[in-house]
């Protein structure tokens, strides 16, 4: 064993590397969505996280990459309990899609900094911007993807699938990210029956 790998505590190096990496993503997010990008700066995330500027630059080139890999982490997360959520619902198009909204409104209203790094801080600057460009592509395809699934011969075709998983990806988002801020008073049930109907509107054929 080399001794970059020699284990400490029973962990490898590779794995004490790992949980600091998660450390300061978790920072990261926590920082975001508190003090928004201007003060979500690289000694901010090390106090934060409890560690020094040595283990952020084991992780990260700058603190730019910190902020991407915390969206990127919070946009898995959702993907996740989205997906999760669909394969333990029952086999139904309104379940399913009711199911897929409900857990992703809870994710926000459960952990609000989450959401507010998804779809208010992901604008802070270009950086951030770029990736959640992706984001929203991303979230465009899975939307698709799923509505070919759940809705079958009733969903329209692939490319317009995924044209309308960017327009509810898109739109949806601005709601919540107006829900996390106040501009707009909802209820988690308006808002899951509010997503629910724009999903059925825009990805089943008339």
């Amino acid at each position: 064993m080399s001794g970059a790998e020699r284990s400490y505590g029973g962990r490898s190096a590779t794995e004490r590397a790992a949980t600091r990496r998660a450390q300061l993503v978790a920072a990261t997010v926590e920082l975001l969505a508190r003090e928004g990008e201007s003060g979500t700066t690289m000694t901010a995330i090390c106090a934060e996280a409890g560690l020094t500027e040595r283990y952020f630059y084991e992780s990260f080139a700058h603190r730019d990459e910190a902020m991407v890999a915390a969206l990127d982490a919070v946009a898995s997360e959702i993907t996740d309990v989205a997906l999760a959520a669909i394969a333990a619902s029952a086999p139904d198009p309104r379940a399913q899609v009711t199911a897929a909204i409900t857990a992703v409104v809870d994710l926000f209203g459960d952990a609000p900094t989450k959401g507010r790094v998804a779809v208010v801080e992901s604008t802070g600057n270009a950086a951030l911007r770029a990736r959640r460009r992706q984001a929203l592509a991303d979230f465009a395809d899975l939307v698709g993807d799923q509505a070919q699934h759940i809705f079958g011969g009733a969903a329209w075709p692939a490319q317009r699938t995924r044209l309308n998983g960017l327009l509810f990806a898109a739109g949806f988002a601005e709601v919540l990210a107006s829900w996390l801020t106040g501009a707009v008073t909802l209820s988690r049930q308006e808002l899951v029956e509010l997503g629910s109907d724009l999903i059925h509107a825009v990805q089943q054929r008339p």
